[in-house]
Order: structure tokens, then C-alpha cells, then sequence
């Protein structure tokens, strides 16, 4: 059964300019009795978040990561154990962490084995970035084709446009991120955004909730997609995708 929550306040983080797209009253976030119960919940979405994940094919073998920071230790953030399918992911197989990689093992799941790359570049995130509470990291198909380019995305659409100015490029790929350097580099590259393309390597998302996060992986892939289809096509007649308008101004 899920974790229940009372309703709180709208955030005003994930309204922005949806104000003038709906009428009525924004979705609001739920309240918690206690840090526990808030913690039963995170990890209640989080599961759900991999679930997403698995059915929409984002797994790659033992590739791929979604962090959430913990309501009661903030300094740690729950993480799936490697070697689990996102698509068999429950609460109780999450993982506690610090930031400097020491697994709570009262408070983890049965299978304590730690992906070192998501540590490494999950660990940099959060500490880097008090505003970001859950990451998103996979090698999702056309993610990770579009970042071989090492380039930003076109904005040729009007759901690439979520991404306009607010999406970084790390184009110094180093191999499997197995050391600091590297998720310091692509902390870097992130910078105050909600998402960066790693050349050669995929997508990454990092926002304020698990819903949001989820949300913009989504869109971040199907931009990619629609990039990808768009050029073929476009170099199919000679021409280039969206001319007029295809690049951001890097902020």
C-alpha cells in the first residue's frame, strides 16, 4: 500500500508559466506528520520512478541511476543496489548513502552493493547542488545517440523549448565514472541547469522532486528522438532541420 500524505501548498517552482496553460487550482504537495513518513513516501515514488523507467525501456544491463535525498539525512540519498532491473525495484531495495560513499546498512535494503558511478556522479550532484533532491542518469536509446554529437538540442520544437537555455553539454568523456574528477567535471557541465547531455554516454536530470525529474527525462529523451528523426529527415531533401531557429544561446 502506498504511503499517505496530506495536501499541502502548490509549488510555485513547478507552475512557472503553466499558470497561463490551465485553469483552476495547481496540483499541490503533499505535507508529512513526520520526516518518516516523508521518507516512506520518497522511497515509495522513487521505487515507482524505476518502475517508469523499466517499462519505458530505459535500462541498459546494469547501467543507469535515480537518486533521491533523504528527508531525515539530508548529507545521504537513496539509490537503487546494482544489479537490480529497474522494473523489479521496490522500497525495500533502496539504498542509503553519504556523500562520501559509506553505505547505512541498518537502513538499506538487502542487496548493499553500490554502483561506483552513480555514487560518484550522484554524490557531486547533491553535495554541488542543495536546490536538486533527485537525479536522473540512464542510457536510454536515443539519449545516448544524440549525445555522440556532444552538442546542445535545436530548439525545433515546442517541448525542446522546456530545455532552452537550461540544458548543458559535457563533451570531455572519460570512460566510466569511477573516480571524483570525473563527477566533478559533469557537475561542471550541469551547472545551475535542470539537465546536461554527456557526450557518448547519455542523459542526466536534476531537479527538486522525483516527479519533475521523472518528467523532464522523459521530455529530454522524446527532444532527442525528435531531433534525431527530424535531421535524417531533413538531410533526406537536402535541407536542415528547423534553420531558422535551431540554436540556444549557452548560458
Amino acid at each position: 500500500m502506498a504511503p499517505t500524505a496530506t495536501e499541502g501548498n502548490g509549488s510555485e517552482a513547478h507552475i512557472g508559466a503553466s499558470r497561463k496553460a490551465a485553469v483552476g487550482t495547481p496540483p499541490a504537495l503533499p505535507k508529512f506528520a513526520s520526516k518518516e513518513k516523508e521518507r516512506e513516501f520518497l522511497k515509495f515514488r522513487l521505487a515507482q520512478a524505476f518502475r517508469i523507467f523499466g517499462k519505458l525501456g530505459y535500462d541498459e544491463g546494469v547501467a543507469g541511476h535515480i537518486t533521491v535525498r533523504d528527508s531525515i539525512r539530508p548529507d545521504c540519498f537513496w539509490v537503487n543496489p546494482f544489479g537490480k532491473h529497474f522494473s523489479l525495484i521496490q522500497p525495500s531495495d533502496l539504498i542509503l548513502v553519504d556523500h562520501h560513499g559509506k553505505v547505512q546498512a541498518e537502513e538499506s535494503g538487502p542487496n548493499k552493493l553500490l554502483n561506483t558511478a552513480a555514487f560518484m556522479i550522484h554524490s557531486a550532484i547533491h553535495a554541488a547542488r542543495p536546490d536538486v533532491n533527485c537525479a536522473a542518469h540512464s542510457h536510454s536509446v536515443y539519449g545516448r545517440a544524440f549525445s555522440t554529437f556532444g552538442r546542445h538540442l535545436d530548439m525545433i520544437t515546442q517541448d525542446s523549448c522546456a530545455f532552452y537555455q537550461d540544458h548543458g553539454v559535457y563533451d570531455q568523456y572519460g570512460g566510466v565514472v569511477l573516480n571524483e574528477d570525473e563527477g566533478a567535471h559533469i557537475v561542471k557541465a550541469l551547472g545551475d541547469k535542470k539537465a546536461v547531455i554527456l557526450q557518448n554516454h547519455g542523459i542526466l536530470v536534476a531537479s527538486d522532486t522525483i516527479e519533475a525529474t521523472v518528467h523532464f527525462f522523459i521530455a529530454l529523451e522524446k527532444s532527442c528522438q525528435v531531433q534525431l528523426l527530424a535531421d535524417a529527415a531533413a538531410a533526406g531533401h537536402g535541407k536542415e532541420a528547423g534553420h531558422h531557429q535551431r540554436t540556444q544561446t549557452p548560458r
